[in-house]
């Protein structure tokens, strides 16, 4: 088995274990970025659309009544499950379930009109390739609708903030800067056509249980961010209660529209 097999099984695990969390948590559920990929997608309703890495199905499920045909992929089976029955139970029949590698689309060329992910990029292990097969099996004329957590641009908040997610979560990769999926998206081809920053709160417990992260674990972690220099403190904006347990901190995600020139 390969690092990125052993990457991809720690992914399946993961989130096969936590499949009813995401479905149900506020932070994907909902959200002002979730909301400005569907006003950018400007769908209609001949479009064919893909959502890669689709966990609790919350951007096919918003996308469903506006196209013709949603495929909703995930790499775990148990987490599509969950997903089907979510949009399923909300009426919509044009959602079609694939399982599937992020990296290797099992789709020919050019048949989506959009493909959207969001928050997920962050467990490929190869995201470049995930980016190529996206820019194929996009139309020419059509868009990658990209949102992912994005790291600070210096190197050492960076790091904090990379370390911090893989100790929450192993199956976490990489969160990319933003200057990262700028260079990666215009080197596979596409046409980065805009780009907004959304600020995020995690709350500390909250955080920890989406993950399913053991109280040990979850108490290191606070260790890890209440012990941190000033400088991190203020920037991710780190809080404690009275007690002086972590309550919770600031990150962002990012959100790209990436047009495939015609």
């Amino acid at each position: 088995m390969t690092s990125n097999d052993s990457i991809k099984e720690q992914v399946r695990r993961q989130f096969s274990r936590q499949a009813q969390h995401y479905v149900t948590s506020p932070l994907h559920a909902k959200g002002d970025d979730l909301a400005l990929l569907v006003s950018a997608s400007e769908a209609g309703g001949d479009m064919e659309v893909l959502d890669v890495a689709t966990g609790g199905g919350h951007v096919a499920n918003a996308l469903a009544p506006l196209v013709r045909r949603v495929v909703a992929f995930d790499l775990t089976g148990e987490i599509l499950e969950a997903a089907a029955g979510f949009i399923r139970g909300n009426g919509h029949s044009n959602v079609e379930f694939v399982q599937g590698d992020a990296e290797r689309l099992p789709f020919a060329d050019g048949v989506f009109d959009r493909v959207a992910c969001r928050i997920a990029a962050h467990h490929f292990p190869d995201v470049g390739a995930f980016v190529s097969e996206s820019f194929r099996v996009v139309k020419p004329g059509g868009q990658l609708l990209l949102i992912d957590n994005t790291a600070p641009e210096r190197d050492d908040f960076d790091s904090f903030y990379n370390e911090v997610e893989k100790q929450r979560d192993p199956s976490h990769v990489r969160a990319w800067k933003k200057s990262e999926w700028v260079r990666m998206l215009e080197s596979a081809g596409f046409r980065v056509e805009s780009m907004v920053r959304f600020p995020k709160t995690f709350r500390f417990r909250d955080w920890c249980t989406r993950a399913g992260l053991p109280e040990a674990e979850a108490a290191r972690l606070a260790g890890k961010l209440a012990n941190a220099s000033p400088e991190l403190r203020r920037f991710f904006a780190i809080r404690t209660d009275d007690a002086g347990d972590v309550t919770s901190f600031a990150g962002e995600s990012a959100f790209f529209r990436a047009a495939r020139p015609v």
